[in-house]
């Protein structure tokens, strides 16, 4: 006798704080707390865990979830006079009382629409109001998608403008053994010199030291290759021109509390962005960006994976 499947399961999480658990039917999850819109876990149809999330991680706001996908909204980083990374990864959202019709295949069951607005006390910190839209879905095949809608309703007539990152953290084997395919020959600004714009020389992006830089101006989809455990993370994104590679290394990853020391080798960050060119917002208006994460088997050739399937196909 099979049980029916329950797509979408509302919980209480780690110190009493909400959560959903979305479900498919070949097996696969993904887990989303309301503290942030943030998403803590994300596995296949064999139940294997796709995103890192520390040992260390803090689950009591205001701290953010160290790990997961984290939300990076107004602000990416300390680029701009708010806390490092914005709010909304430390707010509580709520799910969507009146959620906006997505233009998403009517085949996925499991989604969540959560809602950010600003409390009277926000507005102090940041002054406009906004509605921000979050849907994540987990499609049939396992795919992880998450669209964010935000709009601007001020009623004084101001615009407002606002960095945006999907702060992947993919779990990976050995950060020594992973390379990523597609941001050959793009431009990068490097958080470890000044932000100095550089362009990729290599045939791939690989890892043996600290590496933080924003790319610019990226192709929509970027594959990140892990040799050991013959398996290629697929990221497509939509509105997102920029994309993010991050990975503190060995002394950095010491100075990060809620991370623990070695954790660094089975982590890297790929995120999803819009940095280098603010968005600007009128009343009125709206924003959309979308990313789509997939975790597909890599095959090799000659005895290296082969990406160019990955990238060309699909």
């Amino acid at each position: 006798m099979s049980t029916e499947i329950v797509y979408v399961e509302r919980r209480k999480g780690v110190n009493g704080l909400e959560k959903v658990i979305l479900r498919e039917v070949r097996g696969s999850s993904a887990e989303v707390y309301f503290y942030g819109g943030h998403v803590t876990s994300w596995k296949n149809d064999h139940g294997e865990e796709l995103l890192f999330l520390s040992s260390k991680a803090i689950f009591q706001p205001p701290k953010a979830i160290r790990g997961g996908i984290p939300i990076c909204f107004p602000q990416f980083s300390n680029l701009g006079p708010l806390e490092a990374h914005g709010f909304a990864r430390n707010k509580i959202w709520v799910e969507d009382p009146d959620p906006q019709p997505f233009p998403t295949s009517s085949t996925n069951k499991a989604f969540i629409d959560l809602i950010l607005k600003p409390s009277d006390e926000d507005v102090k910190t940041w002054p406009h109001r906004y509605e921000y839209r979050l849907r994540v879905t987990l499609g049939p095949g396992g795919d992880l998608m998450l669209t964010s809608r935000i709009r601007n309703t001020n009623s004084d007539g101001k615009s407002f403008s606002f960095t945006f990152a999907y702060h992947n953290y993919f779990l990976v084997s050995d950060i020594s053994e992973v390379r990523i395919e597609g941001l050959e020959t793009v431009d990068y600004l490097d958080n470890l010199k000044d932000r100095q714009r550089f362009t990729e020389q290599g045939d791939a992006i690989t890892f043996e030291s600290e590496v933080d830089k924003i790319y610019v101006r990226t192709p929509t989809k970027i594959a990140i290759l892990d040799h050991e455990k013959k398996r290629t993370f697929v990221l497509r994104k939509d509105g997102l021109p920029d994309a993010v590679v991050w990975n503190p290394w060995d002394k950095k990853a010491k100075a990060i509390a809620d991370l623990g020391d070695e954790e660094y080798k089975h982590m890297l960050c790929v995120e999803a962005a819009a940095i280098e060119k603010t968005i600007t917002l009128k009343p009125g208006e709206e924003w959309k960006g979308r990313q789509e994460l997939s975790a597909v088997p890599s095959s090799y050739c000659s005895g290296q994976l082969d990406p160019r399937k990955v990238l060309l196909g699909g």
